[in-house]
C-alpha cells in the first residue's frame, strides 16, 4: 500500500522517542547498567531483524501485508468468504491477531527450542523501550511465517494488518518502557491494555513470574486464561530483571545472537 512503510516507520520512531523521553523524565526503576551499550546492541538486533525479513521476502515474496492483498485478490480466507464489511473485518483482525500473538508468546515459554531463542529478549538486564525491539532474528522470522499463515486462513484485510502492527509495536514499546505511571492510572489502563508495571512482572528472573502476563496489547487474555499476576513478589524496585544466571553479557551483540546455541 502506498507510503505504508514510511507511515509505520514514522509512527514507530516517534513513539520510541516519546517513551525514551518519558523514561528520562519519570523512570520507574534505577538502571542496572548504562543504556548506551544496551541500546546499541538492541538497535543492532532490530536492524538485523529487518535484514532477516527482507531476506525472507526473497524466498517468500509476500509478507503479512502482501499476503492480505493477495488473499483479498484471490478471495481466500474466512473473512473474504463471509463478505464482512471492512470496519468489522479490521476490528476482528486486530482482536484475533492480538490473541494469536499472546498464544505464540506463551508457547515460546513452554517449548524448549523456542524458549532458547525467546530468552534473548528476556536476557536484557534492564527493561526499557529498547527491550521491545530486542528479539532474535530467528524468532522474528518464525513469527512472520505464522502471521502469513493466519492471514491466508482468515482472509484478513491489509488495513487490519497494518493497524494491528502499529498497535502491537506501539503498545510493546509502551509496556516495556521504564516509566512511572501513577498507581490510579495504571489500575485504570490495565483494565484494557498491558501497562509497564504489568509487563515488568513478566521480565522477572523468577520462573513463576516470567511465566505470566504474556500480553503485548490487550490485558484480557491473561485474565481469561489464568496467567495474570498483578505485582511482583519483591516489588518493582526490589525485583531482579532478566535470567537467573546472567551477568553483563546481554549488552554484547555477539553474545546475544549466539545465546540460543549456548548450553545454559
Amino acid at each position: 500500500m502506498e507510503n505504508e512503510t514510511l507511515i509505520r516507520l514514522g509512527i514507530f520512531l516517534g513513539l520510541f522517542a516519546l517513551f525514551a523521553a518519558l523514561e528520562a523524565w519519570a523512570p520507574r526503576r534505577v538502571r542496572a547498567e548504562p543504556r548506551g551499550r544496551r541500546w546499541v546492541t538492541n538497535w543492532s538486533i532490530t536492524i538485523l531483524n529487518t535484514v532477516a525479513l527482507r531476506a525472507l521476502a526473497l524466498g517468500l515474496p509476500l509478507l503479512a501485508v502482501g499476503a492480505a492483498l493477495d488473499a483479498e485478490a484471490q478471495g481466500w480466507g474466512l473473512m473474504n468468504a463471509w463478505g464482512l464489511p471492512l470496519w468489522l473485518a479490521v476490528i476482528t483482525t486486530i482482536l484475533i491477531f492480538d490473541f494469536a500473538i499472546w498464544a505464540q508468546h506463551l508457547i515460546t515459554h513452554k517449548i524448549p527450542l523456542l524458549w532458547r531463542f525467546h530468552r534473548v529478549h528476556h536476557a536484557d538486564r534492564d527493561i526499557d523501550v529498547s527491550t521491545a525491539i530486542r528479539f532474535h532474528p530467528v524468532e522474528i522470522a518464525v513469527s512472520m511465517l505464522l502471521k502469513i499463515g493466519l492471514v491466508y486462513l482468515l482472509g484478513a484485510p491489509a488495513l487490519g494488518i497494518i493497524a494491528f502492527e502499529i498497535i502491537l509495536n506501539g503498545t510493546a514499546m509502551f509496556n516495556h518502557a521504564n516509566i512511572r505511571l501513577p498507581l490510579w492510572l495504571d489500575r485504570a489502563v490495565r483494565i484494557v491494555l498491558v501497562t509497564p508495571d504489568m509487563h515488568r512482572v513478566h521480565h522477572s528472573d523468577r520462573r513463576d513470574e516470567h511465566d505470566s502476563n504474556y500480553g503485548f496489547a490487550l490485558s484480557i487474555w491473561d485474565r481469561m486464561f489464568g496467567t495474570y499476576i498483578a505485582q511482583p513478589a519483591a516489588g518493582h524496585e526490589g525485583m531482579t530483571i532478566g535470567l537467573e544466571w546472567q551477568d553483563t553479557r546481554p549488552s554484547k551483540l555477539g553474545w546475544s545472537l549466539t545465546l540460543p546455541f549456548l548450553r545454559k
